[in-house]
């Protein structure tokens, strides 16, 4: 395969912070992604100028939220946050769900060389998902507006559990478009966490709600 390795972003200070024992493994899927993401359809070649702080340390900066359960990343795609996460977090287990078959054929492989034993890979659309166990958490990252999203991935989760949807500057819009959403699908104690204030320029923002 083609190597891109040489266009990669500088790793920031930033990392070994975010990732601390974990980062050797962060290293190796941020080197990997850069070999082969673009070849394969994952990422585009503008972003490995800014794959570390972009994707792969806004995707760490969820780790300390989640539990050590079942968690589901819905529209899993590169493993952005799901391989990340379950990279920084080998007491969780992450359940990835992807419909595509080359990006599962990516997310099993890539776990299996970073030896990854808390991954589970599904090849199925979030609507049509039977993981025949509940989530205790479920996230995504750019798959699409809370209003959409959030029926997805209710469904998913067990009573108490909770949804960490990764969102951009406008969630606070998306929070008030998907209000009758938010209730329709019992979700409690909305809030908006900003992760990664002072240490990083690109902050993280992710939706937080409990199902009741």
């Amino acid at each position: 395969m083609t190597e891109s390795v040489g266009e990669l972003e500088a790793e920031p200070a930033a990392a070994a912070a975010v990732f601390g024992d974990r980062i050797d493994v962060v290293r190796q899927f941020t080197r990997d992604l850069a070999q082969y993401g673009e070849e394969l359809g994952l990422i585009g070649p503008l972003e490995l100028p800014r794959l570390w702080t972009r994707h792969v340390i806004n995707s760490g900066l969820v780790a300390p939220l989640l539990v050590a359960g079942r968690v589901g990343d819905i529209g899993s795609g590169a493993g952005l946050p799901g391989l990340v996460l379950a990279a920084a977090r080998p007491d969780s287990t992450l359940v990835l769900i992807e419909p595509m078959e080359r990006r599962v054929d990516w997310l099993r492989t890539e776990a299996d060389r970073l030896g990854l034993t808390n991954v589970e890979v599904v090849r199925t659309r979030a609507e049509e998902a039977q993981l025949g166990e509940w989530l205790d958490q479920a996230t995504a990252r750019a798959v699409s507006a809370l209003s959409k999203l959030i029926p997805l991935t209710v469904p998913l989760v067990k009573t108490g559990g909770q949804l960490l949807l990764m969102k951009g500057a406008r969630v606070d819009a998306e929070i008030e478009a998907a209000r009758k959403v938010i209730a329709k699908n019992h979700l409690v104690d909305v809030e908006v966490l900003e992760l990664g204030v002072g240490v990083v320029e690109e902050t993280t923002r992710v939706f937080r709600a409990t199902l009741d």
